[in-house]
């Protein structure tokens, strides 16, 4: 992770922004020696949830409180693919 204080981003943002969208790097805006924000990709962030969505629904299964789901059928039939 690079660290930048927010003065000197200033300067630098457009660079800045297209190193974390297209680079996948997390640049994190300092003040005064502290992480005040991050700039991440938004790939990054939906993998993220992604994966949160995933680990949520493994709990939920091993704990046994999963909510009933649509049939894969009715969902095939639902987008018109069946």
């Amino acid at each position: 992770m690079t660290e930048i204080a927010i003065s000197a981003a200033r300067s630098q943002l457009g660079d800045l922004v297209r190193r974390a969208a297209h680079g996948r790097e997390t640049i994190a805006l300092t003040d005064h020696g502290h992480i005040a924000a991050l700039l991440v990709s938004p790939q990054v962030i939906e993998e993220f949830e992604d994966a949160l969505a995933l680990a949520d629904y493994e709990l939920r299964k091993a704990r046994g409180t999963l909510e009933p789901g649509i049939p894969h059928e009715e969902v095939g039939r639902m987008l018109g693919l069946r």
